[in-house]
């Protein structure tokens, strides 16, 4: 069986450079949107690892003193500190960045370890190498672990070495893909049931139309027109085309690690169920959508306002099962004083999925029942339709590519 294919990116596609790297911060519109400067206030990121599974990640003056080499499976030359396609760097910028002469991450006090992969139709006969990438991130000493590629191909060996980091207490975040308006495959590694599935959202809180929707979308991140590293000669970044589901994964990603870092002693089952509680939707929680999952992702809820309740330490708040690796049976610690909550055979049904708007179903309102009713990415309420975007034409290619 084959165990790599193709998905479509949104990365320099028609794209030419066009922001210099000391006013690309003007448009990152994410930043402002969920109100970053209040967030840096109360968490940072501090104390936080997550490893960045992708093309390497290089040392732009953004990053420095803030990654770390992890090991290399991408078997070219250099190393994990060494990123051959640009798109590594860029998902390292927005979470961990310092803004010094380029992207701001939103957790700019955690910090990134490389982990460098093959991504593309050259690296389709080396498949074997994003498992163990996985498995090596679950030995470090990162908490998170955030992959921005997918393949619409399911590989044994990837789901076990998904497990293994899962039995590690990691938390896991994955693009869900960027081929929506082709053939919309289910996309690995997100759709394993130990990783969150990250769909890309625009201003308004519309998912974008060419993200992937399904059973496994569990979040939505900003994802469209954020500015990206143009090429491996970072020279200056390219604001057209930019995002996708690669973004998205990025700032899920860099939002946990803020959540962590304010709650230290909680387990990724915590993190995470506090993110699902916090997020911005209209729907009810327990029927999540097909293309935001649980909702918009905001940390500020929790972060500044100290919404959301962490559960039992070992439940893994989407497939309601006790996960091993976590709470009293790995440390001999109790659950969180929050209680245990009963534990259930499955995940939610996914009832009345959102259509894509351009197949007739019309575009839902935001609603919301506090102050920022206008703006879904700090507002209670989220958006759940299909937004229709401009954009050029995407080439497929049967490889694991970014997602």
């Amino acid at each position: 069986m084959a165990t790599v294919a193709g998905v479509l990116t949104l990365f320099a596609v028609g794209a030419a450079p066009s922001v210099a790297a000391d006013d690309v911060q003007s448009k990152q519109w994410y930043l402002s949107a969920m109100k970053a400067d209040e967030l840096w206030k109360s968490s940072t990121g501090v104390g936080v690892k997550i490893a960045v599974i992708d093309t390497g990640v290089s040392r732009t003056p953004s990053l420095k003193g803030r990654v770390e080499p992890g090991k290399d499976f991408a078997g070219v030359s250099g190393g994990p500190l060494d990123d051959y396609d640009g798109h590594g760097t860029t998902m390292a910028e927005l979470i961990v960045g310092t803004g010094r002469g380029g992207l701001k991450g939103l957790a700019p006090g955690a910090e990134v370890i490389s982990f460098r992969i093959g991504l593309g139709k050259r690296f389709d006969d080396k498949p074997d190498r994003v498992p163990a990438a996985i498995r090596a991130a679950a030995d470090s000493d990162a908490q998170i672990i955030s992959m921005s590629f997918t393949s619409e191909y399911m590989s044994p060996t990837e789901k076990k070495a998904v497990q293994y980091a899962r039995s590690k207490g990691k938390l896991l975040f994955a693009g869900v893909g960027n081929d929506a308006e082709k053939k919309n495959y289910i996309g690995y590694p997100a759709a394993y049931p130990e990783i969150t599935g990250v769909s890309a959202a625009d201003k308004t809180g519309r998912v974008a139309k060419y993200s992937e929707f399904g059973a496994f979308v569990d979040l939505a991140a900003p994802g469209l027109g954020i500015p990206h590293w143009c090429d491996a000669t970072f020279r200056s970044y390219c604001d057209e085309g930019g995002g996708g589901t690669s973004s998205a994964t990025a700032i899920a990603s860099a939002s946990a690690a803020l959540v962590w870092s304010k709650h230290p002693d909680w387990t990724a089952n915590q993190v995470l169920r506090v993110l699902i509680d916090t997020a911005g939707r209209d729907w009810p929680k327990d029927e999540p959508s097909d293309y935001l999952g649980y909702g918009l992702i905001r940390p500020a809820r929790n972060v500044v306002k100290g919404e959301g309740k962490p559960g039992p330490a070992d439940v893994d708040p989407i497939t309601n099962k006790k996960t091993p690796g976590a709470g009293p049976d790995a440390d001999g610690a109790a659950p969180s004083a929050s209680g245990s909550a009963p534990v259930a055979s499955s995940q939610p049904a996914r009832k009345n999925p959102r259509k894509n708007a351009s197949d007739g179903e019309p575009a839902a309102a935001v609603k919301s029942s506090d102050d920022d009713s206008g703006r879904p990415w700090l507002a209670l309420g989220g958006a759940a339709a299909v937004a229709v975007i401009g954009g050029g034409a995407f080439a497929a290619v049967r490889a694991r590519r970014r997602a």
